[in-house]
């Protein structure tokens, strides 16, 4: 009753003209179309998750199976895309060396965690910068800059200084990662459908300057950088979905965190193909009560869908979420509550034709990876709750989408018809008259 309840709906949004289908090239490309997410002109739904640890992996060929064995898992849990970071600056094993110098190793490990998720149809969010130290972050940019002369005073400075800015755009550029030929598919990056999108940086921040000019100014510089090379693939900026000036009456619903960051300015500029928001309410409230907690995750989930819909006209991710068994007086349960209360305004908004088009756990492990744990990780290989939570959702929302391409192919068969009848008609019409002189 429930599915046939759905389907009475999409038909009405459909025929009101609340959804509408492009018809595209069969390139394997995710399109954005307003505020939907389109691949091969029907519907797309990125459930799936979080697993930065791919590349680093991925660099050590004894350890490849554990890439292979996240892939697997993952896609028989119906996960449709993974979120990982395409960057290691400087320190133990890097990618990047030094400015313009890389790690032909470690590259070997992304070319692998690409050809894995292409044999495994998933789709994947490539990161190409940290804001953190981790993996040597905007200071390492920084710290490279300074050890050649440039005066820098802060960290933040990554987002001002046209030297820092120039070895970013090389990371970008010629020879490196957008123009990278992967050694096992043979394909260019850039040309790769199973990239869906780039990431500018995991989560930017820029605390200097709380006004928003600098990190408006350089994600409006490098989202036309990378636009100006590679227009198959998407582009986000990594927010985390903090407001900003632009919309003061909205600030109340951040959680305390002023970071420089505007959630309407940022994904605003033209090249941001859609929006993103990160939700860790365990963290950000941390001395409230669950309670208190779910109750701010209701209302951020609902603004920013809300936000996305109506002021953007952009699809939305929830790109990070999770709950930490770390925290004091965790259960499952309280777990599951937040994998279902995210997972259900997803669902609800796009049952509707809305903007929310997926979300993303953090994040997902293994077997045999216990020094990657942080108290968010996810093994679908061991059978919990959650797991079932996570698969759930996958099958929803799968359902969508063949109801979706089933409608669009009623439409065509709708359209091919009127266009057959039309065509008798015009002959008929002119049976038995002479043409011409």
């Amino acid at each position: 009753m429930r599915h046939m309840a759905l389907v009475l709906l999409l038909t009405i949004l459909i025929h009101q003209g609340c959804l509408h289908f492009h018809v595209e090239a069969g390139d394997g490309f995710i399109r954005a179309r307003g505020v939907h997410f389109l691949l091969n002109g029907s519907p797309y739904y990125a459930n799936g998750f979080n697993a930065y640890w791919l590349m680093y992996t991925a660099s050590d060929p004894s350890q490849r199976s554990k890439v292979s064995a996240a892939f697997r898992e993952a896609a028989s849990h119906g996960l449709t895309v993974a979120r990982t970071w395409a960057f290691s600056d400087g320190g133990y094993s890097p990618l990047q060396y030094s400015p313009g110098s890389y790690n032909e190793q470690m590259f070997k490990g992304l070319d692998f965690v690409i050809a894995e998720a292409r044999r495994y149809g998933i789709k994947l969010i490539l990161s190409l910068a940290n804001n953190y130290d981790s993996f040597g972050g905007k200071k390492q940019y920084v710290n490279w800059a300074r050890s050649r002369g440039q005066y820098l005073t802060s960290d933040d400075d990554f987002f001002r200084h046209p030297v820092v800015k120039g070895y970013y755009k090389n990371h970008i550029k010629a020879r490196t990662v957008l123009y990278r030929y992967n050694s096992f598919t043979g394909i260019h990056y850039k040309d790769d459908p199973t990239i869906m999108a780039w990431e500018l940086m995991n989560e930017p921040r820029c605390t200097s300057d709380p006004s928003g000019r600098t990190i408006q100014a350089w994600i409006t510089e490098m989202a036309s950088f990378v636009k100006s090379i590679d227009r198959n693939h998407l582009l986000e900026a990594g927010l985390e979905g903090f407001y900003g000036p632009s919309t003061p009456q909205r600030n109340r619903l951040n959680p305390g965190l002023k970071i420089g960051t505007d959630f309407i300015a940022n994904n605003r500029i033209p090249g941001i193909d859609f929006a993103t928001a990160h939700a860790y309410p365990d963290q950000w409230l941390s001395s409230s009560s669950d309670q208190s907690q779910l109750s701010f995750l209701n209302n951020w989930l609902d603004t920013h869908i809300q936000d996305a819909q109506n002021i953007l006209r952009k699809p939305i991710l929830i790109a990070e979420f999770g709950k930490s068994w770390k925290d004091p007086g965790f259960s499952t349960y309280q777990r599951d509550l937040v994998f279902n209360t995210v997972y259900y305004k997803i669902y609800s908004s796009a049952k509707r034709g809305g903007a929310a088009a997926g979300g993303l756990f953090w994040q997902l492990l293994t077997e045999g990876m216990g020094n990657f744990r942080d108290g968010y990780e996810i093994v679908l290989g061991q059978p919990s709750s959650t797991a079932n939570v996570i698969a759930q959702q996958a099958h929803k929302l799968n359902q969508i989408r063949k109801i979706f391409l089933r409608m669009r192919n009623v439409e065509r068969w709708k359209r091919a018809r009127a266009a057959r009848a039309r065509r008798g008609r015009w002959q008929g019409g002119n049976k038995g008259k002479r043409i011409g002189n």
